[in-house]
């Protein structure tokens, strides 16, 4: 466990060695949503995969949250674990954070890896109406029965039908440490009024990857090349037909892009 600034204890998972890369989950997700990273990515370097305040085995105070004091809780990891600066990869909520983490703590942050995510603001896209409608119908179901009415819409259309064995894993895995509906709420209201405003002005000078799959329902895809206007020369991934979770859907190729940002290839 880390400690927070204001006390609230984070779960770390640590694995391999060398170079840290630290990987921050998306809204209600936790250390289960980077299965298939770690081991890939630990036989070059050092995993950090950490649960978000409100998910997972971290504590879940009470909100509000903000996306500033979740990127504060990720410097306290990676200070706390001697592992600045680090490579990040964060994914949706994840990319909120590691961009606001590069903002506020540049000297933190080695390289930057955004998965399915946005700098939101004027001129990006915010979540398709009819995912929040699902998301708000589910909303008082329990953890269980939203997480099976709702993640099929994070996935490619079909890609459940095509891999039930390996949804039902992924379920199974999302519901051994399921996020409460309360801090589920906290942390998607920071999400919100990050959207709202946008990342705040400045540069951020850090080698980056942007990867984005086309058939997002989450985080729209045209958000890739707003988000790729913020950043210093970031390489810009398209993948073709992959859903929110292409991190999961395509991870042979993610895990290729994260690798090469870790060792320079």
């Amino acid at each position: 466990m880390v400690t927070a600034p204001d006390g609230a204890r984070l779960f770390v998972a640590e694995r391999g060695a060398g170079e840290p890369v630290l990987f921050v989950p998306g809204l209600g997700y936790g250390t289960w949503s980077w299965s298939r990273q770690v081991e890939t990515v630990s036989s070059v370097a050092t995993a950090l995969v950490m649960d978000n305040r409100g998910a997972g085995r971290s504590d879940k105070p009470a909100g509000p949250y903000s996306i500033d004091q979740l990127a504060d809780d990720a410097h306290a990891v990676l200070a706390q674990r001697s592992a600045l600066p680090a490579h990040v990869v964060g994914s949706s909520m994840g990319g909120y954070i590691a961009l606001t983490l590069a903002l506020r703590h540049p000297e933190a942050v080695r390289s930057l890896t955004l998965i399915a995510t946005t700098s939101g603001g004027p001129g990006s896209r915010g979540i398709p109406d009819r995912t929040l409608a699902a998301w708000a119908n589910a909303a008082y179901l329990g953890p269980a029965r939203f997480a099976r009415a709702t993640m099929p819409l994070s996935f490619a259309p079909g890609w459940v039908e095509e891999h039930p064995a390996e949804f039902e894993e992924l379920l199974a895995l999302r519901l051994s440490a399921p996020t409460p509906a309360a801090a589920w709420r906290a942390q998607f209201a920071a999400c919100a009024a990050f959207l709202r405003a946008g990342l705040p002005a400045g540069v951020l000078p850090q080698r980056s990857a942007v990867v984005h799959g086309t058939a997002d329902r989450v985080v729209p895809y045209v958000n890739a090349a707003h988000l790729a206007e913020r950043l210093n020369g970031a390489t810009v991934v398209t993948l073709q037909d992959a859903g929110h979770l292409c991190w999961i859907e395509r991870a042979d190729v993610v895990n290729n892009i994260i690798t090469r940002m870790v060792t320079g290839a």
